[in-house]
This record gives C-alpha cells, sequence and structure tokens, in this order.
C-alpha cells in the first residue's frame, strides 16, 4: 500500500516558511515609513500616497540580481545581494526623479533554508532603509525540483512617486552641458556571467585569484553591493537643476547614457577624469577586454551618471562631495549628426 504523502513530504515545508516570516518581520519593522497601510503577513500590501503632490505620478521598476547568486551561493556571501536587489530597482526609478516608497521582494529556492533565507532577507530592508523605502510585502517560493539543493533565485519590485511637473526626462541637454559622474562600489550587478568566466578559466589553468584588490580582500571586493544614490540625488535635486540621471547597468556608460539622451546630442567622455580601480584593471587584463568592450558591459568605477548646466556643474559637484560621494567630471554634451554612436569614450 502506497504511504500517505503530504506537502511537506512532496517537498514544501509551510512552517519552516512561517517561521522565516516571524524571523523577518523585526528587518521589515525597522523599514516603516508614513503611509504604510498594510505590510508583511497580509495577501496583498497597502501604501497611500504621501500628502503634498498635486500631480503625483507613480514610476516603477522590477529586476534581480543576476548571476552575481552564484557567487554568493558557491562562497556563501549571502549578506550583500539583498541590497544589491533593491538597489537595481530604486536607482532605476530615481533617475527620472522618483522618490522611492516601497518595495517587494520574491524569493525563490527548492529547500528553504532559514538562516541562508533570514540573511539574504535583511540585507533586502537593509537595502531599503538605505533607499528610504518600506519593504512591506513579499513572497517565499519553496520548489522543490526546481532549483537545485542550496541555490536560490531573487527578484524585486520597487514602486515610488514624483510630482508630474518635475519628471526628468532629459529633454532641455544641449550643447556644453556637463556629465558628472558618480563613483560605483564595484562591479554591482552586471557582468557576473564573465566574470564567472574569468574565475572559471583561472583556476582551470591553475592561476591564483588576487589576495586583495582596492584594500580589500579579493572576494569582498568582486562582492560589494551596489551603490544606493537615492537620499543623495534627492537631495540634490531640491536644490540643483539637474536635466537628467542614467544608472550605469547593463551596457556600462556608452549604452545607458544615450537612453536619457535627445537625438539631436551625444556625449564625450574623458576616461582619463576618473580613476581606475584595481578590480576593474584586473577584470580587464584577465578577460584582455579592449576599452570599448570594458565600457559597454560594466560601470567601469561609474554607477551614476547626472548631466547639469555647466554653470551649475562645480555648485552640484560640491554638494555631492559634501553628501559622501565621489564625484568626478567625466564629459561634456557635444552636438550629434544622428550617425555613429552617442557616446564616445575619448
Amino acid at each position: 500500500m502506497n504511504t500517505p504523502l503530504t506537502y511537506k513530504s512532496a517537498g514544501v515545508d509551510i512552517e519552516a516558511g512561517d517561521a522565516l516570516v516571524e524571523r523577518i518581520k523585526p528587518f521589515a519593522k525597522k523599514t516603516m515609513r508614513p503611509g504604510v497601510l498594510a505590510g508583511i503577513g497580509g495577501f496583498g500590501a497597502m501604501f497611500e500616497i504621501p500628502p503634498g503632490f498635486t500631480q503625483p505620478v507613480l514610476v516603477s521598476g522590477t529586476d534581480g540580481v543576476g548571476t552575481k547568486l552564484k557567487l554568493a551561493i558557491e562562497w556563501q556571501m549571502h549578506s550583500g545581494v539583498g541590497i544589491d536587489l533593491v538597489a537595481m530597482s530604486v536607482n532605476d526609478i530615481l533617475v527620472q526623479g522618483a522618490e522611492p516608497l516601497y518595495f517587494l521582494d520574491y524569493f525563490a529556492c527548492g529547500k528553504l533554508d532559514i538562516d541562508t533565507a533570514s540573511t539574504v532577507i535583511e540585507g533586502i530592508a537593509k537595502g531599503c532603509e538605505l533607499s528610504g523605502c518600506a519593504l512591506i510585502g513579499g513572497e517565499t517560493a519553496e520548489m522543490p525540483d526546481m532549483y537545485p539543493s542550496g541555490e536560490y533565485d531573487l527578484a524585486g519590485f520597487a514602486v515610488g512617486v514624483v510630482e508630474k511637473s518635475k519628471i526628468l526626462t532629459g529633454q532641455t541637454i544641449h550643447e556644453g552641458d556637463v556629465v558628472l559622474g558618480l563613483a560605483s562600489s564595484g562591479v554591482h550587478s552586471n557582468g557576473f556571467s564573465l566574470v564567472r568566466k574569468i574565475i572559471s578559466r583561472l583556476d582551470a589553468a591553475h592561476q591564483s585569484l588576487p589576495n586583495h584588490l582596492d584594500g580589500m580582500e579579493f572576494k569582498t571586493a568582486l562582492m560589494a553591493p551596489t551603490r544606493i544614490y537615492v537620499k543623495t540625488i534627492l537631495e540634490i535635486l531640491k536644490h540643483h537643476p539637474v536635466k537628467a540621471l542614467a544608472h550605469i547597468t547593463g551596457g556600462g556608460l556608452i549604452e545607458n547614457l544615450p537612453r536619457v539622451l535627445p537625438a539631436q546630442v551625444g556625449i564625450e567622455l574623458k576616461r582619463a577624469s576618473w580613476p581606475k580601480t584595481e578590480l576593474f584593471d584586473w577584470i580587464q587584463q584577465s578577460a584582455q577586454l579592449d576599452e570599448v568592450e570594458m565600457n559597454r558591459t560594466f560601470n567601469n568605477g561609474i554607477g551614476m551618471a547626472l548631466v547639469i548646466d555647466a554653470k551649475n556643474a562645480q555648485s552640484c559637484q560640491e554638494a555631492l562631495a559634501s553628501l559622501g560621494e565621489r564625484v568626478y567630471e567625466i564629459g561634456r554634451v557635444v552636438p550629434h549628426s544622428g550617425s555613429g554612436p552617442q557616446v564616445r569614450v575619448l
């Protein structure tokens, strides 16, 4: 006679899921902000648009962490990927001038490990704190046979708000405007398929990895969480006439800056205007990449770019520095004929 089957014997542990929810509630509680009406534990998260807006526009973004998770799992370095998850969405909606309001996460695995999941979600809550948005909901999915033992995947969704008249469109950008670049914290969350290929090739050739890069242990430098620019940029937008922002993710400077440019202009970047880190130097040399490929694969040291009128550039740069950003004047806006790349690195 067949043994009776239960959900737990099929590989799904409801009690473990409930225990995880209880463990993460204190992390989520730290992210609460005015506007939250219903958060963790309900069927749906509710948030009230803050008062003071005449024509509020909601801006949303969703993303994951990509194959950086493979290294996080292999190296047992789970604490930073939650910050990465939040950063990828909140930095994206920030470029339209939006203030992030709330965040929802999706954690999927084959078998739920409460300690690992808790560490990841604690990182998500930390990312929400850094960006001033509330972690008010999410989903934990335990799916046997979908994921190998010990592996998991992440996705996230952020919603923000901006006054309609203050949406950053880039349409007023003109020749002579200045491009300011804000330093990244490292590779962030793009290009890790190539990074992992480099590591695999070095391992196959019995070549060792560096012990340290940029004053940090190699793995720490490579896995550094994506920098979250939200609070700094929102403060800057209150006092400086920024024309456009670009979050430098997959595609690098070459492919992300054109997304905010009118057709009649381009940008010339001066590569010598910001420092090259040991981390990106190691990547370039190990993969034998030319400058074009480096600049279209990685952020190459610049995680967020800002376009502003030349007469306001210095005061904006000084304000960014005073708020703790490493900021560089990396380029200028130039005329563009409509043919050829809109962004060139000189």
